[in-house]
């Protein structure tokens, strides 16, 4: 596996608490679930997975309350089902209709640097190679390219990105430490019809935040 760094900045970003019901409230710092879709982001391939190993974060956390109209439904599978069989269906979600006001608490003018190995499948790949994904990867990121836009969270909240290959030339995270309690790592699909949620104890020593091993004691269902 090699490791490799994201610098992530964004104007607002929402890592939501799962805990939270209706109205939508962020953790303290970006989520390794969150930080792992941004690297999926510009790079993603059956034969690669990407393991987040530690989050650094470069501004002070800082709070905003936004009030939102979000859409109440989904259009119904079933619907689109019958559309692709007989090519002609309703699909259309009237906003009017199905408009919610509701309420947040985001973060704002955020900046992360999130380190993470890729790690190279062969089976999934048998005439493939590390090298030729991280060479991809590598292209890819150092151009700006991406499959879908890095969001922060949600995906209004889009967030800039660029390959960190002089960690020495960076400026150093932010010096504050603060415990922030129990926290979503991932989504654990060993049973993909329900996915089970996985959590860690987070902790940010002088700004980093250090991501244990999937399988790590530390991470609980």
């Amino acid at each position: 596996m090699k490791t490799y760094c994201l610098e992530l900045s964004g104007d607002f970003a929402c890592f939501t608490r799962p805990e939270m019901k209706v109205e939508r409230v962020s953790y303290d710092v970006m989520t390794p679930s969150a930080a792992r879709a941004c690297f999926e982001a510009v790079l993603w391939k059956p034969a690669i997975r990407w393991h987040v190993r530690k989050i650094e974060v470069l501004n002070p956390v800082r709070w905003i309350n936004l009030r939102r109209n979000e859409v109440a439904s989904v259009v119904s599978s079933r619907n689109v089902t019958t559309a692709m069989k007989s090519g002609t269906g309703h699909l259309a979600l009237y906003i009017e209709d199905d408009r919610q006001q509701r309420a947040g608490l985001f973060l704002r003018d955020v900046a992360y640097r999130v380190h993470a190995d890729l790690e190279f499948k062969p089976g999934a790949d048998p005439d493939g190679s590390p090298t030729k994904y991280q060479e991809m990867f590598e292209r890819r990121a150092r151009k700006g390219q991406c499959v879908n836009q890095p969001y922060l969270g949600c995906r209004e909240f889009s967030a800039r990105f660029r390959l960190i290959e002089e960690l020495a030339a960076e400026s150093p995270p932010i010096g504050e430490n603060r415990d922030l309690g129990f926290m979503l790592y991932d989504l654990d699909f060993t049973h993909p019809a329900d996915p089970a949620p996985r959590f860690f104890r987070a902790r940010m020593e002088n700004g980093v935040v250090h991501v244990p091993a999937w399988d790590s004691e530390e991470v609980r269902g």
